[in-house]
Protein backbone atom coordinates (compact mmCIF):
# COMPACT_ATOMS: atom_id res chain seq x y z
CA UNK A 1 0.00 0.00 0.00
CA UNK A 2 1.27 3.44 -0.74
CA UNK A 3 1.76 5.87 2.16
CA UNK A 4 -0.49 7.88 3.21
CA UNK A 5 -3.28 6.28 0.98
CA UNK A 6 -6.65 5.10 2.92
CA UNK A 7 -7.39 1.63 3.09
CA UNK A 8 -10.79 2.04 1.32
CA UNK A 9 -12.48 4.60 -0.96
CA UNK A 10 -16.30 5.25 -2.43
CA UNK A 11 -17.18 7.13 -5.19
CA UNK A 12 -20.42 8.57 -7.10
CA UNK A 13 -19.78 8.94 -10.59
CA UNK A 14 -22.68 10.10 -12.64
CA UNK A 15 -23.79 10.11 -16.50
CA UNK A 16 -24.32 13.08 -18.36
CA UNK A 17 -27.13 14.91 -20.69
CA UNK A 18 -25.26 16.75 -23.70
CA UNK A 19 -27.97 19.03 -23.69
CA UNK A 20 -26.40 20.89 -27.22
CA UNK A 21 -23.47 19.88 -28.36
CA UNK A 22 -23.82 17.75 -31.21
CA UNK A 23 -20.15 16.63 -32.49
CA UNK A 24 -18.62 19.98 -31.38
CA UNK A 25 -15.94 19.45 -28.64
CA UNK A 26 -13.37 17.30 -30.25
CA UNK A 27 -13.58 20.13 -32.61
CA UNK A 28 -13.31 22.97 -30.18
CA UNK A 29 -16.87 24.37 -30.13
CA UNK A 30 -19.20 24.58 -27.19
CA UNK A 31 -21.31 22.31 -25.40
CA UNK A 32 -23.92 22.91 -22.22
CA UNK A 33 -23.83 19.93 -19.82
CA UNK A 34 -25.32 18.40 -16.96
CA UNK A 35 -24.56 15.74 -14.64
CA UNK A 36 -27.93 13.13 -14.31
CA UNK A 37 -29.08 11.23 -10.87
CA UNK A 38 -28.33 7.92 -12.35
CA UNK A 39 -24.69 7.03 -12.49
CA UNK A 40 -22.02 4.01 -11.41
CA UNK A 41 -21.26 3.47 -7.29
CA UNK A 42 -17.49 2.18 -6.57
CA UNK A 43 -15.68 0.75 -3.90
CA UNK A 44 -12.00 -0.11 -4.22
CA UNK A 45 -9.11 -0.67 -2.00
CA UNK A 46 -5.62 -1.05 -2.76
CA UNK A 47 -3.61 -4.21 -4.09
CA UNK A 48 0.51 -4.81 -2.71
CA UNK A 49 1.38 -5.27 -6.55
CA UNK A 50 0.26 -3.73 -9.62
CA UNK A 51 -2.39 -5.70 -10.66
CA UNK A 52 -6.04 -4.49 -11.47
CA UNK A 53 -8.84 -6.63 -10.88
CA UNK A 54 -12.34 -5.35 -11.34
CA UNK A 55 -15.79 -6.82 -10.27
CA UNK A 56 -19.21 -6.09 -12.41
CA UNK A 57 -20.96 -6.27 -8.86
CA UNK A 58 -24.25 -6.47 -11.03
CA UNK A 59 -23.31 -9.71 -13.12
CA UNK A 60 -20.08 -11.15 -11.18
CA UNK A 61 -18.38 -10.80 -13.89
CA UNK A 62 -14.63 -9.64 -13.18
CA UNK A 63 -11.85 -8.62 -15.37
CA UNK A 64 -8.07 -8.27 -14.80
CA UNK A 65 -5.18 -6.51 -15.81
CA UNK A 66 -2.22 -4.98 -15.07
CA UNK A 67 -0.30 -0.81 -14.58
CA UNK A 68 1.50 -1.35 -17.99
CA UNK A 69 1.48 -2.16 -21.57
CA UNK A 70 0.81 -5.69 -20.70
CA UNK A 71 -2.93 -4.40 -20.42
CA UNK A 72 -5.27 -5.19 -23.18
CA UNK A 73 -9.28 -4.63 -23.11
CA UNK A 74 -11.68 -6.28 -25.36
CA UNK A 75 -12.96 -4.13 -28.16
CA UNK A 76 -17.09 -3.62 -27.17
CA UNK A 77 -16.40 -4.85 -23.74
CA UNK A 78 -16.57 -2.72 -20.81
CA UNK A 79 -13.26 -3.90 -19.90
CA UNK A 80 -12.03 -2.03 -22.70
CA UNK A 81 -12.53 1.35 -20.34
CA UNK A 82 -10.97 0.72 -17.29
CA UNK A 83 -7.84 -1.42 -18.63
CA UNK A 84 -7.22 1.52 -21.01
CA UNK A 85 -6.90 3.88 -18.14
CA UNK A 86 -4.63 1.39 -15.80
CA UNK A 87 -2.42 1.19 -19.12
CA UNK A 88 -2.17 4.74 -19.62
CA UNK A 89 -1.83 5.37 -16.10
CA UNK A 90 1.24 2.95 -16.07
CA UNK A 91 2.57 4.93 -19.24
CA UNK A 92 2.49 8.48 -17.79
CA UNK A 93 3.21 7.72 -13.98
CA UNK A 94 6.48 6.60 -12.85
CA UNK A 95 6.62 3.51 -10.38
CA UNK A 96 5.68 2.41 -8.00
CA UNK A 97 2.11 2.36 -8.41
CA UNK A 98 -0.30 0.02 -6.17
CA UNK A 99 -2.58 -2.10 -7.70
CA UNK A 100 -6.78 -2.38 -7.57
CA UNK A 101 -9.67 -4.58 -6.48
CA UNK A 102 -12.50 -2.32 -7.36
CA UNK A 103 -16.10 -3.26 -7.74
CA UNK A 104 -18.87 -1.53 -9.12
CA UNK A 105 -22.71 -1.22 -10.11
CA UNK A 106 -24.52 1.27 -12.18
CA UNK A 107 -27.76 2.18 -12.77
CA UNK A 108 -26.92 3.62 -16.65
CA UNK A 109 -28.30 1.76 -19.65
CA UNK A 110 -25.50 0.31 -20.90
CA UNK A 111 -24.43 1.97 -24.87
CA UNK A 112 -27.23 4.91 -24.86
CA UNK A 113 -25.62 7.54 -25.41
CA UNK A 114 -25.65 8.33 -21.13
CA UNK A 115 -21.89 8.12 -21.19
CA UNK A 116 -21.45 5.26 -19.31
CA UNK A 117 -18.09 4.30 -20.89
CA UNK A 118 -16.74 7.69 -19.95
CA UNK A 119 -18.28 7.99 -16.82
CA UNK A 120 -16.49 4.59 -15.70
CA UNK A 121 -12.64 5.58 -16.97
CA UNK A 122 -13.59 8.48 -14.83
CA UNK A 123 -14.17 6.52 -11.60
CA UNK A 124 -11.31 3.56 -12.62
CA UNK A 125 -9.08 6.89 -12.57
CA UNK A 126 -10.17 9.13 -9.26
CA UNK A 127 -9.76 5.29 -7.65
CA UNK A 128 -5.96 5.11 -8.86
CA UNK A 129 -5.25 8.70 -8.70
CA UNK A 130 -6.63 8.60 -5.17
CA UNK A 131 -5.14 5.45 -4.09
CA UNK A 132 -1.67 6.24 -5.74
CA UNK A 133 -1.76 10.33 -4.78
CA UNK A 134 -0.61 10.80 -8.19
CA UNK A 135 -1.62 14.55 -7.29
CA UNK A 136 1.15 14.73 -5.54
CA UNK A 137 3.54 13.55 -8.04
CA UNK A 138 5.23 15.69 -10.78
CA UNK A 139 3.61 14.42 -13.83
CA UNK A 140 0.56 15.72 -12.60
CA UNK A 141 1.07 18.79 -10.93
CA UNK A 142 3.32 19.70 -14.40
CA UNK A 143 0.32 19.06 -16.37
CA UNK A 144 -2.86 18.35 -15.10
CA UNK A 145 -3.79 21.84 -12.72
CA UNK A 146 -7.74 21.57 -11.98
CA UNK A 147 -10.98 19.37 -12.50
CA UNK A 148 -11.28 21.43 -16.44
CA UNK A 149 -7.81 19.76 -17.22
CA UNK A 150 -8.41 16.73 -15.65
CA UNK A 151 -11.32 16.43 -18.00
CA UNK A 152 -9.32 16.81 -20.72
CA UNK A 153 -6.34 14.67 -20.12
CA UNK A 154 -8.93 11.89 -19.77
CA UNK A 155 -10.51 12.67 -22.81
CA UNK A 156 -6.81 12.20 -23.81
CA UNK A 157 -6.88 8.20 -22.27
CA UNK A 158 -9.81 7.71 -24.34
CA UNK A 159 -8.46 8.75 -27.77
CA UNK A 160 -5.21 7.87 -27.27
CA UNK A 161 -3.57 11.13 -27.63
CA UNK A 162 -1.44 13.26 -25.92
CA UNK A 163 -1.71 15.40 -23.30
CA UNK A 164 0.44 18.01 -22.54
CA UNK A 165 3.72 16.46 -21.37
CA UNK A 166 1.57 12.88 -20.89
CA UNK A 167 2.37 10.98 -23.23
CA UNK A 168 -0.50 9.42 -25.50
CA UNK A 169 -1.14 5.38 -25.61
CA UNK A 170 -3.37 3.52 -27.55
CA UNK A 171 -7.30 4.76 -26.45
CA UNK A 172 -10.31 3.07 -27.06
CA UNK A 173 -10.53 3.59 -30.65
CA UNK A 174 -13.06 6.59 -30.79
CA UNK A 175 -11.73 10.23 -32.12
CA UNK A 176 -14.18 11.84 -29.11
CA UNK A 177 -13.38 14.52 -27.17
CA UNK A 178 -13.71 15.74 -23.42
CA UNK A 179 -17.17 17.07 -22.80
CA UNK A 180 -18.60 13.78 -21.58
CA UNK A 181 -15.52 14.08 -18.91
CA UNK A 182 -16.40 17.47 -18.26
CA UNK A 183 -19.78 17.39 -17.45
CA UNK A 184 -19.05 14.10 -15.21
CA UNK A 185 -16.61 15.85 -13.48
CA UNK A 186 -17.82 19.52 -13.54
CA UNK A 187 -21.25 19.55 -13.19
CA UNK A 188 -23.61 21.77 -10.97
CA UNK A 189 -26.39 20.78 -9.39
CA UNK A 190 -29.79 22.05 -10.81
CA UNK A 191 -28.21 23.90 -13.72
CA UNK A 192 -26.61 23.73 -17.17
CA UNK A 193 -23.19 24.54 -17.85
CA UNK A 194 -21.46 26.44 -20.52
CA UNK A 195 -17.79 25.25 -21.72
CA UNK A 196 -15.89 25.72 -24.60
CA UNK A 197 -13.27 22.86 -25.67
CA UNK A 198 -9.45 22.44 -26.89
CA UNK A 199 -8.57 23.33 -23.76
CA UNK A 200 -11.60 23.08 -21.70
CA UNK A 201 -12.84 26.72 -21.25
CA UNK A 202 -15.82 27.42 -18.07
CA UNK A 203 -18.21 29.95 -19.90
CA UNK A 204 -21.18 30.03 -17.49
CA UNK A 205 -23.60 28.44 -15.62
CA UNK A 206 -27.68 28.47 -16.59
CA UNK A 207 -29.89 27.73 -13.72
CA UNK A 208 -32.66 25.12 -14.87
CA UNK A 209 -36.23 25.92 -13.62
CA UNK A 210 -36.84 24.47 -10.51
CA UNK A 211 -40.37 23.15 -11.60
CA UNK A 212 -38.88 21.12 -14.52
CA UNK A 213 -36.79 17.83 -15.07
CA UNK A 214 -35.75 15.67 -17.47
CA UNK A 215 -37.43 12.45 -19.29
CA UNK A 216 -34.74 10.92 -20.97
CA UNK A 217 -36.00 7.99 -23.53
CA UNK A 218 -33.27 5.42 -24.26
CA UNK A 219 -34.33 4.01 -27.97
CA UNK A 220 -32.83 0.44 -27.25
CA UNK A 221 -30.95 0.51 -29.76
CA UNK A 222 -27.38 -0.08 -29.37
CA UNK A 223 -24.68 2.88 -29.85
CA UNK A 224 -22.34 0.83 -29.09
CA UNK A 225 -18.78 2.46 -30.50
CA UNK A 226 -17.68 -0.75 -32.55
CA UNK A 227 -17.86 -1.86 -36.34
CA UNK A 228 -19.89 -0.05 -38.86
CA UNK A 229 -21.39 2.46 -35.77
CA UNK A 230 -17.78 3.16 -34.79
CA UNK A 231 -16.59 4.07 -38.32
CA UNK A 232 -19.26 5.96 -38.50
CA UNK A 233 -19.26 8.10 -35.42
CA UNK A 234 -15.40 8.48 -36.34
CA UNK A 235 -16.32 9.80 -39.56
CA UNK A 236 -17.74 12.80 -38.46
CA UNK A 237 -14.46 14.03 -36.16
CA UNK A 238 -12.41 12.68 -39.11
CA UNK A 239 -14.40 15.47 -41.55
CA UNK A 240 -14.13 18.30 -39.10
CA UNK A 241 -10.43 17.58 -38.78
CA UNK A 242 -10.83 17.26 -42.88
CA UNK A 243 -12.00 20.53 -43.02
CA UNK A 244 -9.52 22.20 -40.34
CA UNK A 245 -6.89 21.18 -42.55
CA UNK A 246 -8.52 22.35 -45.48
CA UNK A 247 -8.57 26.18 -44.16
CA UNK A 248 -5.22 26.02 -43.18
CA UNK A 249 -4.72 25.25 -46.38
CA UNK A 250 -6.54 27.84 -48.23
CA UNK A 251 -5.59 30.11 -45.60
CA UNK A 252 -2.09 29.96 -44.56
CA UNK A 253 -2.90 30.02 -40.65
CA UNK A 254 -2.08 27.40 -37.98
CA UNK A 255 -5.56 27.28 -36.37
CA UNK A 256 -6.13 23.92 -34.79
CA UNK A 257 -9.29 23.28 -34.45
CA UNK A 258 -12.87 24.48 -36.62
CA UNK A 259 -13.72 26.45 -33.01
CA UNK A 260 -9.78 28.50 -33.62
CA UNK A 261 -10.82 29.08 -37.19
CA UNK A 262 -14.42 30.54 -36.25
CA UNK A 263 -12.89 32.17 -33.57
CA UNK A 264 -10.08 33.85 -36.01
CA UNK A 265 -13.11 35.47 -38.64
CA UNK A 266 -14.95 36.46 -35.34
CA UNK A 267 -17.39 34.16 -36.56
CA UNK A 268 -18.05 34.58 -39.64
CA UNK A 269 -18.61 31.14 -41.13
CA UNK A 270 -18.38 32.51 -45.00
CA UNK A 271 -14.24 32.83 -45.47
CA UNK A 272 -14.31 28.86 -43.96
CA UNK A 273 -16.92 27.93 -46.62
CA UNK A 274 -14.95 29.43 -49.58
CA UNK A 275 -11.98 27.67 -48.20
CA UNK A 276 -13.56 24.24 -48.29
CA UNK A 277 -13.60 24.59 -52.24
CA UNK A 278 -9.84 24.15 -51.89
CA UNK A 279 -7.91 21.86 -54.19
CA UNK A 280 -6.92 18.23 -52.44
CA UNK A 281 -8.30 15.77 -50.14
CA UNK A 282 -10.74 12.76 -50.98
CA UNK A 283 -13.38 14.35 -49.71
CA UNK A 284 -15.82 16.68 -51.81
CA UNK A 285 -16.09 20.60 -50.81
CA UNK A 286 -20.06 20.15 -50.58
CA UNK A 287 -19.01 17.28 -47.11
CA UNK A 288 -17.04 19.42 -45.53
CA UNK A 289 -19.36 22.41 -45.82
CA UNK A 290 -21.98 20.92 -44.75
CA UNK A 291 -19.85 19.50 -41.59
CA UNK A 292 -18.65 23.30 -41.00
CA UNK A 293 -22.29 24.59 -41.56
CA UNK A 294 -23.35 22.31 -38.49
CA UNK A 295 -20.66 23.04 -36.35
CA UNK A 296 -20.96 26.50 -36.82
CA UNK A 297 -24.77 26.64 -35.85
CA UNK A 298 -24.63 24.41 -33.33
CA UNK A 299 -21.68 26.11 -31.56
CA UNK A 300 -21.77 29.74 -32.36
CA UNK A 301 -25.49 30.50 -32.83
CA UNK A 302 -28.07 27.95 -31.03
CA UNK A 303 -26.27 27.24 -27.94
CA UNK A 304 -25.68 30.81 -26.81
CA UNK A 305 -29.18 31.88 -28.08
CA UNK A 306 -30.65 28.15 -26.12
CA UNK A 307 -28.66 29.42 -22.77
CA UNK A 308 -29.71 33.17 -22.46
CA UNK A 309 -33.25 31.66 -23.70
CA UNK A 310 -33.18 29.13 -20.91
CA UNK A 311 -31.56 32.10 -18.46
CA UNK A 312 -34.56 34.76 -19.56
CA UNK A 313 -37.14 31.88 -18.70
CA UNK A 314 -38.21 32.05 -22.49
CA UNK A 315 -38.87 27.90 -22.69
CA UNK A 316 -40.43 28.62 -26.26
CA UNK A 317 -38.11 30.00 -28.02
CA UNK A 318 -35.71 27.64 -26.19
CA UNK A 319 -37.80 24.78 -27.42
CA UNK A 320 -37.57 26.30 -31.14
CA UNK A 321 -33.46 26.43 -30.78
CA UNK A 322 -33.13 22.81 -29.68
CA UNK A 323 -35.70 21.79 -32.69
CA UNK A 324 -33.02 23.23 -35.10
CA UNK A 325 -30.50 21.82 -33.41
CA UNK A 326 -31.81 18.15 -34.18
CA UNK A 327 -33.44 18.83 -37.67
CA UNK A 328 -29.34 19.83 -38.55
CA UNK A 329 -28.13 16.36 -37.00
CA UNK A 330 -30.76 14.97 -39.15
CA UNK A 331 -29.80 16.71 -42.06
CA UNK A 332 -26.40 17.57 -41.94
CA UNK A 333 -25.19 15.13 -39.38
CA UNK A 334 -26.86 12.11 -40.44
CA UNK A 335 -26.31 10.45 -37.42
CA UNK A 336 -30.02 10.42 -36.37
CA UNK A 337 -32.07 7.06 -36.58
CA UNK A 338 -36.01 6.74 -36.80
CA UNK A 339 -36.21 5.83 -33.28
CA UNK A 340 -34.67 8.70 -31.89
CA UNK A 341 -36.26 10.94 -34.28
CA UNK A 342 -40.32 9.38 -33.08
CA UNK A 343 -38.88 10.54 -29.89
CA UNK A 344 -37.91 13.77 -30.25
CA UNK A 345 -40.66 14.92 -32.13
CA UNK A 346 -43.58 12.89 -30.32
CA UNK A 347 -41.81 14.22 -27.12
CA UNK A 348 -42.97 17.79 -28.27
CA UNK A 349 -46.29 16.73 -29.36
CA UNK A 350 -46.86 15.26 -25.97
CA UNK A 351 -46.11 19.24 -24.53
CA UNK A 352 -42.21 18.90 -23.88
CA UNK A 353 -40.68 22.52 -23.78
CA UNK A 354 -37.90 20.82 -25.69
CA UNK A 355 -36.28 17.34 -26.87
CA UNK A 356 -33.58 16.34 -28.62
CA UNK A 357 -31.45 13.03 -29.15
CA UNK A 358 -27.65 13.53 -27.31
CA UNK A 359 -24.52 11.75 -27.72
CA UNK A 360 -22.54 10.42 -30.35
CA UNK A 361 -26.09 8.94 -32.87
CA UNK A 362 -26.28 6.52 -34.54
CA UNK A 363 -28.61 4.98 -31.55
CA UNK A 364 -28.79 5.73 -27.79
CA UNK A 365 -31.22 8.46 -26.55
CA UNK A 366 -33.27 11.62 -26.09
CA UNK A 367 -33.79 14.27 -23.35
CA UNK A 368 -36.96 16.08 -23.10
CA UNK A 369 -37.83 19.03 -20.36
CA UNK A 370 -40.60 18.99 -18.76
CA UNK A 371 -42.79 20.00 -16.21
CA UNK A 372 -41.95 18.38 -12.74
CA UNK A 373 -45.48 17.66 -11.74
CA UNK A 374 -46.50 15.76 -15.14
CA UNK A 375 -42.99 14.31 -15.49
CA UNK A 376 -44.53 10.67 -14.63
CA UNK A 377 -47.34 10.65 -16.67
CA UNK A 378 -45.50 11.89 -19.55
CA UNK A 379 -42.88 9.41 -19.09
CA UNK A 380 -45.68 6.79 -19.25
CA UNK A 381 -46.87 8.21 -22.25
CA UNK A 382 -44.07 8.48 -23.72
CA UNK A 383 -42.56 5.32 -23.24
CA UNK A 384 -46.38 3.72 -24.45
CA UNK A 385 -46.53 5.61 -27.82
CA UNK A 386 -42.48 4.64 -28.50
CA UNK A 387 -43.73 0.78 -28.04
CA UNK A 388 -46.60 0.73 -30.15
CA UNK A 389 -44.11 2.57 -32.59
CA UNK A 390 -40.98 0.01 -32.40
CA UNK A 391 -42.58 -2.87 -30.62
CA UNK A 392 -38.90 -4.53 -30.94
CA UNK A 393 -37.23 -2.46 -29.26
CA UNK A 394 -37.67 -4.15 -25.90
CA UNK A 395 -34.27 -2.76 -24.11
CA UNK A 396 -36.34 0.56 -24.16
CA UNK A 397 -36.50 2.59 -21.11
CA UNK A 398 -37.62 6.00 -20.15
CA UNK A 399 -36.74 7.70 -16.45
CA UNK A 400 -37.39 10.61 -14.42
CA UNK A 401 -34.35 13.06 -13.70
CA UNK A 402 -32.97 16.36 -12.27
CA UNK A 403 -30.02 17.79 -12.95
CA UNK A 404 -27.27 16.03 -10.46
CA UNK A 405 -23.82 16.74 -8.92
CA UNK A 406 -20.79 16.03 -10.51
CA UNK A 407 -18.21 12.67 -9.56
CA UNK A 408 -17.64 13.06 -5.70
CA UNK A 409 -16.88 11.04 -2.55
CA UNK A 410 -18.84 8.63 -0.79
Amino acid sequence: MVPGAEPAIRLWVPGRIEFLGKHTDYAGGRSLLCAIERGFCVVAAPRADHGVRIRDARTGEIVNGTLDSRTEGKAGHWSNYPLTVARRIGANFSPPLAGVDMAFESDLPIAAGISSSSALVVATFLVLSKLNELETRAEYVNAIDGPEPLAEYLGAVENGLDYRTLAGERGVGTFGGSEDHTAILCARPNALVQYSFCPVRYERTVDLPSDYVFVIATSGVIAEKTGAALESYNRLATLARGAADRWRQASERTDATLGDALRSTNGDVEPLIHAMHAPGGDVSAETLIERVRQFAIESEEIIPAAGDALASGHLSELGALVDRSMQNAERMLHNQIPETVFLARRARELGAVAASAFGAGFGGSVWTLVRRDEADDFAASLSADYRAAFPERVAAEVFVTSAGPPASRL
